[in-house]
């Protein structure tokens, strides 16, 4: 639903111009569209549009939007219009490049109200969504209760204390984290499936739906904020994120990493949704057809038959054989060539350690076996002359002339300096592999340098991938887990130093500075990370593992209240209290868990659910003898 009003001054001549034939800003091409005027002051219609990755994710395919648009008073005049070629008393167009022009007669600062239905299924459906969500709501209502909505989801978390400038982007970085996905379903429970089908989500005992279907970005790098954002606070959310990627992989037999309206859009070719359903299992959220999901992730894994650029991992055939991605050229439809093999492995291998711990708590040792075997596979790509992750060839020899700035070169949206980090499921393995002096060397050395350009792309790149070529690059998924790693290496204190920085100089509240300089928030990803940076808590294995942790920061507010829903968590709420909070106070001096003292620098995250209060003292100096006691869970040490 969609509420506009308009004042005008005094005019006979008053127009309102819908363009519904033209792309928009970043939107898609539009091939068809369709609009006219019926009971004299209603516009209905329908776009049909040719997302730019749908053209080689899943060629041909179309996606199509419905509306109904209500005005409160009936034109004098209308036309349509063909670019700037217009024809009066025209009320219905049909084409591309077109609209319909509406004019009214308005006196001085009357208001025009428009109020528009929209579906992905059908004009019928929205007419209905129009009709059941407006009855009896007129603008000022409808704005009041959106507020006291949005009030109440962000209230899951309450904060206190802090700065002022520190709440503007924790409450920001959550309403992002809430807002990117798009509701895709009526509200009679039908949702787009591909070629124009429509699906049935199950109704409850008053006829509404028991979940809702999302249309979704990909959810590249989204363990590290937007799931452990809405597993902590809004698990419900997550369940049906969930629930809508297995009625995908139901009605086009893969899991999508990126779908709008059932068709694919995946833009990054990875596909970690397995490695996200099954985190949501690991954090005991299981009200989703699990068996279903299970099968899912298991073939998003293991299965390198059938695979093509829509449902991702094109050259999984290579890790699953040969146990690396070799360095080689794929060149696709629209000309895009893509070499990504060394990043592939390592990201393959971190979301079978994913999937092998679902598969754990499914009792299916067999495949359990068979995934952890191939988590291990970061390994065959880690050059012990150099100690970065080299790309490697066909014939198993590492790349010539390597230089491990170079981004793009066998690494997506990076390079080999900051995808060496990337082994989240096992930072210990890693460090084992370095060694610990190098790997600490090197952390601090890039933490200083990534300063200089504000963790990102700095002021004289602003776009979405500036940075890909510097140590760090915060504005961008593949990076994001490293200053937590510190705590894996036996200097947590770093880890709350530059946390905190990244806090107060990445993030700003301004229009250009508010992700970096002008980086690419990604639906909520980079809103979500400060949410939990602020917070202090982080699990840099993205809630993989069987039993989750949370590694600790350094909170930036005195006192912290997370609402626990009762439907998933034994706990009512969970408060994070911080003393001797302050601008200059980063170090965590001590820490304790209702009332017990906690000398590691992590605790397992099935103890907070149970609810209670941690509490953390701060100061200006580091306390190195804290946090030192024991390392955070990974791979190479699991139990």
């Amino acid at each position: 639903m969609g509420y506009h009003r308009y004042t005008f001054p005094r005019s006979d001549e008053a127009n309102i111009i819908i363009d519904i034939g033209h792309k928009q800003g970043e939107s898609s091409d539009v091939t068809k569209a369709l609009a006219q005027l019926v009971n004299e002051n209603e516009i209905e219609g329908t776009i049909e549009t040719y997302p730019e990755y749908v053209k080689f994710c899943d060629p041909d395919k179309r996606v199509k939007m419905y509306f109904v648009a209500k005005f409160n008073k009936k034109p004098i005049k209308y036309g349509a219009f063909i670019d700037s070629i217009q024809q009066e008393n025209i009320s219905v167009t049909d084409g591309i490049n077109n609209g319909l022009y509406l004019t009214f007669s308005m006196t001085q600062d009357e208001v025009l109200e428009i109020q528009t239905g929209l579906s992905f299924t059908s004009i019928e459906n929205a007419r209905l969504n129009l009709n059941t969500e407006t009855e009896g709501k007129d603008f000022d209502l409808v704005r009041k209760e959106s507020k006291e909505i949005w009030n109440d989801k962000l209230n899951r978390i309450h904060v206190e204390g802090g700065l002022e400038t520190d709440r503007v982007k924790f409450y920001t970085g959550l309403y992002h984290a809430l807002l990117g996905r798009g509701l895709a379903n009526d509200i009679n429970g039908n949702y787009p499936k591909v070629d124009n089908e429509i699906g049935q989500i199950p109704l409850d005992k008053n006829g509404k739906p028991i979940y809702n279907h999302y249309n979704t970005d990909g959810i590249w790098g989204g363990f590290w904020n937007l799931s452990q954002v809405w597993a902590i606070a809004y698990p419900h959310y997550f369940s049906e994120y969930i629930q809508t990627n297995i009625d995908f992989y139901k009605d086009r037999g893969w899991l999508h990493d990126g779908k709008a309206n059932g068709v694919f859009t995946n833009g990054v070719q990875t596909n970690f949704q397995g490695l996200l359903l099954a985190s949501a299992y690991n954090v005991g959220i299981r009200d989703f057809d699990v068996e279903t999901g299970y099968k899912a992730a298991l073939k998003n894994e293991l299965e390198y038959h059938g695979r093509d650029l829509g449902n991702g991992k094109y050259d999984l055939s290579y890790f699953i054989k040969d146990k690396y991605i070799p360095y080689k050229d794929t060149t696709i439809s629209n000309g895009w060539v893509f070499n990504f093999g060394s990043s592939h492995t390592l990201e393959y291998s971190f979301s079978s350690y994913a999937v092998a711990q679902m598969a754990k708590g499914m009792n299916d040792t067999v495949n359990h076996d068979k995934l952890m075997e191939q988590a291990d596979y970061y390994k065959n790509l880690f050059d012990g002359d150099t100690r970065f992750i080299r790309p490697k060839l066909e014939d198993g020899s590492f790349i010539e002339d390597f230089d491990p700035m170079k981004g793009w070169d066998g690494f997506q949206e990076g390079n080999a300096f900051q995808y060496t980090w990337y082994v989240p499921h096992d930072p210990v393995g890693l460090i084992a592999l370095i060694g610990k002096p190098l790997f600490n060397e090197r952390l601090e050395t890039m933490f200083i340098d990534a300063q200089k350009s504000m963790f990102g792309g700095g002021s004289e790149e602003i776009h979405s991938f500036s940075g890909v070529e510097k140590l760090y690059n915060h504005g961008n998924q593949p990076c994001l887990h490293n200053p937590w790693l510190f705590n894996y290496s036996g200097k947590p204190w770093l880890t709350q130093k530059w946390v905190r920085t990244i806090c107060n100089e990445f993030y700003g509240t301004e229009p250009l500075h508010g992700y970096g300089v002008g980086q690419d928030e990604d639906q909520g990803q980079l809103g979500a990370w400060y949410v939990m940076a602020a917070m202090g808590l982080f699990d840099v294995q993205g809630h993989t593992a069987s039993n989750p942790s949370f590694q600790f920061g350094s909170p930036l507010f005195d006192k912290i209240t997370i609402k626990l829903d009762p439907k998933y968590y034994s706990g009512t709420e969970l408060v994070l209290e911080t003393l001797n909070q302050g601008k200059e106070n980063l170090y965590i001096q001590s820490a304790d868990w209702n009332g017990k003292t906690i000398s590691a620098n992590w605790i397992y995250r099935e103890e907070l659910m149970k609810g209670g209060k941690l509490t953390f003292s701060l100061g200006k100096e580091p306390n190195k003898e804290w946090g030192i006691e024991s390392i955070p869970p990974s791979m190479s040490n699991e139990k």
